[in-house]
């Protein structure tokens, strides 16, 4: 991919917790990039050793330049990992993923490429079923082939708009981003943004657990004139499957009320975040 913007250094911020023989894949992921300008932080909600083995084997590899930013498991702390990693981030750029989501070998370009002045780009995925996540391998990574809708569709994977995004041509993804209804917000699993501007809403909301923490951030960023650009289509990573019994009706609704005072009154910079608020 051409890119105007090849000196730019991106920090990817890859959240985790409990998941290494995801986090494998993924890891083996970014190994297959092929815009090098960038480097990795392991975001690590407080994992055991099967998550720091597989650290050590990838640093081992030395592919990657890789930094496992680690705190106690506490229970859900992920906003505050993350915020801990977006002052860690060396590059004036961020990328944020997850440690369930497998890059496709252009994918660092494409938001390297699209990085703007007063944007974040919002990105989407391919949500796998858990046959066809178990099916993926480090060899189908490394050729790519579970980016092939055919390859994914014969182990598994039904949906056209799932695998529209995988099929989808620079210039049709170009056009379906511009025609889709669904809005270009923050999305964890696939958002970059320039760290002076999350430095300057204080990262992450800090109170919040599952459900919409980076909704808000967008929203912070979207009331101080950042506006999301959407390349759903473009930026294309696959989401591997996984049980999620962190999610509960307390958290939503407390991240429901949270992000309607965001809303309602232009919240820009949150005193729950990087920067706590004195008493």
């Amino acid at each position: 991919m051409k890119n105007a913007n090849d000196q730019l250094h991106i920090t990817v911020i890859m959240a985790t917790y409990n998941m290494p023989d995801w986090l494998e894949k993924v890891l083996c992921g970014y190994e297959q990039q092929t815009y090098t300008n960038f480097d990795v932080i392991v975001a690590d909600d407080g994992s055991g050793p099967e998550t720091q083995a597989v650290i050590d084997r990838c640093q081992e590899r030395g592919q990657l330049q890789l930094t496992h930013l680690w705190h106690e498991d506490e229970g859900y702390r992920r906003q505050t990992i993350l915020n801990k990693a977006i002052v860690a981030a060396q590059g004036p750029y961020i990328l944020f993923t997850d440690g369930d989501c497998i890059p496709r070998a252009d994918f660092v370009a494409f938001h390297a490429a699209h990085a703007e002045p007063g944007r974040f780009l919002s990105g989407g995925y391919c949500k796998l079923p858990m046959p066809t996540s178990e099916a993926i391998e480090q060899a189908d990574i490394k050729s790519q082939d579970c980016f092939d809708p055919e390859w994914l569709k014969s182990r598994g994977l039904n949906g056209g708009s799932q695998l529209r995004k995988l099929s989808a041509s620079p210039g049709w993804g170009k056009f379906l981003d511009a025609v889709t209804p669904t809005g270009a917000t923050f999305n964890n699993c696939n958002t970059s943004a320039w760290k002076a501007d999350l430095l300057a809403v204080n990262g992450y909301d800090e109170r919040m657990r599952y459900g919409g923490p980076d909704r808000e951030i967008g929203e912070r960023l979207e009331n101080m004139g950042i506006k999301g650009k959407q390349v759903r289509h473009r930026a294309v990573v696959v989401h591997l499957d996984h049980a999620r019994g962190y999610k509960t009706k307390e958290s939503l609704d407390k991240n429901l009320a949270i992000r309607a005072h965001t809303r309602k009154s232009k919240v820009v910079r949150t005193p729950f975040g990087i920067e706590k608020a004195e008493g």
